[in-house]
């Protein structure tokens, strides 16, 4: 090869080598090609579903099939059925007041009751002690209440389907009807269902609160739905705190008490805020049954209930093992006042004699201060229990009543039967009207004694029969059929003669016997013939105690009374008083009562009173006996105390050997070695005659003549009180 001299470009397999190709000059642009229209979109059609190939394939295939179109219509549906709860709920929820309105609802206050050193003895209508929340209750009656009611109250959003379907089945296996027993409610429907589901109490509407109450507590399946969505709506509403609170207050507790606050004091006298695990556990038991598990009905019952509310706390670690132990071995035990439950009678009584638009029909929580003396109210309760207890035959049906007052009329303390822890029950201390027998007596003297009569006057007891227009002639007796003629005053009433009596006062007058009864408080018609002198007329055992405390503090009218002052809770103002109660206007002479008064010692010391003779203490009585003994009485004084004494049957069965100065004299007597015990004697306000020796005899118009011919002025008596 030659070389002209200039070099040459190497050789290149372009096809073989191509990486090792040189560069290639940049190709020209070409013009832009125009992109081509859009193609319509096909339309899709559903893929077909595959169908089967197999045998197992064709048979399952109609149940997959079935599945999918339930499937697809359930959630379809639940969707809109959530919509529509969704929507009921939020309805509830916009109508949900501020929970302080909800708190306390009451159409009715309450009245408690303190004594004479203001201690509270007694509760009427329905009590509210005050709001509490959730957060400053003792954490122990908390952890009672969810543990016990709702142990998922803070997991669930009102309702609690597992609870539903638990109750259910329990109710179904026990024959009941799906919602009849066991709710399975959460706390949140229970709440709902103490606000009766948001419809207000109605006067109106309603024959009483308790019917409004208890169409709210009715179940059926349309208030069962409307209760869901209300309680859903509590959910969106308010807080789980907010809802607790709710049900803390408006929770019934059994023997009046609404809400934990009302409760830990009824039974505790505490406030909930100080409650242990054994009294929380009490107190939250009673949520099953109010009424059947209150302590104060059956304390033991109360206790087991108690018992299994421990369990639960000690199983959700609500309590240790220690302190479960702790609350089990040291159960609660009540209150002084709740385990006394002491004045049932006389808080019923100081209800009724009250003015009505502050006890019974009061619309405010109203504090009344009485004059209930708890010790002498135990000391009569006591005597009542130890002489049916020793004295009278087991079985016995005859009933009793006791009254202790002060002179002024203070009543210190009531029994009004042997069911000493009854309430609302018949009271024979104020409702009984019984004839008054021998006890209606010393009215007579009073009247005699007043107009200057001696007690050592003469009357003669001796047989008289009176004509009676309308009727046959009556000719009394004495109760031991026995006459013993010419008997000074003074042994006529020791002795509780009959025939002295009647001629006394038919002497006197029966009419000024009539107003001189009257005027010491025994009201009523009293008998208009000669039988006026044997106490046919009736009183009741109040009326007849207070007579006699008008002759104790010098003959003036005496009104038993038993309220002290009134207010309303929370306003130390005080709103009513006694003023009008007590002693009144002057009926007899300050020396005649003085006088009486040392007659009606010579009953007890001598005379058919002698059973309720205490030693050291002077004492002024009467017994009182009326026909056939259907009616027994003793009602006698000391220096401090009136207190009456009655005994018969409600339907007037004779007493069998009872007389006023038998059972009845033992009862007061029992009573007042009680109410005496461990004080100074205190003599009694009489006056004694200057001297024993007869002066005289009454004549027809009540004066008095020296016995020179006794005889004959005993004569002329008899024909006397016979005109008239």
């Amino acid at each position: 090869m030659s070389s002209n001299g200039k070099r040459r470009t190497p050789l290149v397999a372009d096809k073989r080598y191509p990486d090792k190709a040189s560069p290639k000059k940049p190709a020209a642009k070409k013009a832009a090609k125009t992109p081509p229209p859009p193609r319509k979109p096909r339309s899709r059609k559903p893929a077909r579903r595959a169908r089967p190939t197999t045998l197992l394939g064709w048979l399952l295939w109609p149940f997959r099939l079935l599945l999918r179109i339930i499937w697809a219509i359930t959630w379809r549906s639940g969707l809109v059925a959530a919509l529509i709860v969704a929507a009921v709920s939020m309805y509830f929820a916009q109508q949900m007041p501020p929970i302080q309105t909800l708190i306390d609802q009451r159409a009715r206050g309450s009245v408690t009751m303190a004594d004479l050193t203001g201690e509270v003895f007694a509760w009427r209508g329905d009590q509210f002690g005050g709001m509490v929340t959730a957060r400053n209750i003792s954490p122990h009656l908390h952890d009672a209440v969810v543990a016990t009611e709702d142990r998922r109250f803070y997991r669930h959003f009102g309702l609690s389907p597992r609870g539903i379907a638990s109750a259910i089945r329990i109710n179904m296996n026990e024959g009941r009807g799906p919602l009849s027993g066991n709710g399975g409610s959460t706390i949140t429907q229970q709440t709902a269902k103490l606000l009766c589901l948001g419809v207000p109490y109605d006067p109106n509407a309603w024959e009483s609160e308790a019917a409004y109450e208890a169409d709210c507590r009715r179940t059926t399946l349309a208030r069962k739905i409307r209760e869901a969505f209300y309680a859903i709506g509590m959910e969106i509403a308010y807080t789980k705190e907010e809802i607790l609170t709710l049900y803390l207050n408006r929770a019934y507790l059994g023997a009046g008490s609404r809400g934990f606050e009302a409760a830990a004091q009824r039974y505790f006298g505490i406030s909930a805020a100080e409650v242990n695990p054994a009294q929380a556990a009490m107190l939250a038991g009673l949520l099953k049954a109010p009424s059947t598990l209150a302590p104060t009905a059956n304390i033991e019952r109360s206790r087991e209930r108690a018992a299994v509310v421990i369990g639960l706390m000690a199983d959700q670690d609500y309590l240790t093992a220690a302190q479960a132990s702790e609350a089990l071995a040291n159960p609660a035990r009540l209150s002084r006042a709740a385990e006394a439950r002491s004045g049932g009678f006389f808080a019923d009584w100081v209800m009724e004699s009250g003015p009505e638009f502050f006890t019974r029909n009061t619309t405010e929580d109203v504090i009344i201060r009485t004059t209930l003396d708890q010790r002498i109210q135990r000391a009569a309760e006591e005597a009542l229990v130890s002489v049916f207890e020793n004295q009278v035959a087991e079985g016995s049906e005859a009933q009793a009543a006791i009254v202790v007052m002060s002179a002024d009329g203070a009543v210190r303390a009531m029994v009004g039967g042997r069911n000493l822890r009854a309430t609302g029950a018949f009271n024979r201390a104020t409702q009984a009207l019984r004839q008054t027998g021998s006890a209606f007596k010393p009215f007579i003297y009073a009247a005699a004694l007043d107009l200057g009569v001696s007690p050592y006057a003469m009357v003669n007891d001796a047989p008289q029969c009176w004509s009676i227009r309308g009727s046959r002639e009556w000719c009394p007796e004495n109760y031991d059929r026995e006459f013993k003629g010419p008997v000074t005053l003074t042994q006529a009433l020791a002795e509780s003669r009959n025939l002295p009596a009647i001629l006394l006062s038919e002497d006197v007058g029966r009419e000024y016997v009539r107003n001189v009864a009257n005027g010491f408080g025994l009201q009523g018609e009293l008998a208009e013939g000669p039988a006026l002198a044997l106490g046919v007329s009736e009183s009741t055992l109040l009326n007849i105690t207070g007579a006699y405390a008008g002759i104790l503090n010098g003959g003036s009218q005496v009104t038993p009374y038993g309220l002290l002052d009134l207010r309303i809770l929370g306003d130390s103002e005080v709103l009513m008083d006694s003023q009008g109660a007590g002693i009144g206007k002057r009926i007899i002479s300050a020396e005649a009562a003085r006088q009486l008064t040392w007659m009606m010692t010579r009953v007890v010391e001598e005379g058919t009173g002698r059973r309720a003779r205490i030693a050291g203490w002077e004492i002024a009585g009467k017994t009182g006996t009326t026909n056939s003994s259907r009616d027994a009485w003793f009602i006698g004084f000391t220096g401090d105390y009136v207190t009456g004494v009655w005994m018969g049957y409600d339907n007037n069965t004779p007493l069998r050997g009872v007389t006023g100065g038998g059972l009845p004299a033992d009862i007061w007597r029992e009573t007042m070695v009680r109410v005496l015990e461990g004080q100074t004697p205190i003599p009694l306000p009489m006056m004694v005659p200057q001297t024993a020796a007869p002066t005289g005899i009454l004549d027809s118009q009540g004066g008095e003549v020296v016995d020179d011919d006794i005889v004959n002025l005993l004569d002329l008596l008899v024909q006397g009180a016979a005109a008239n």
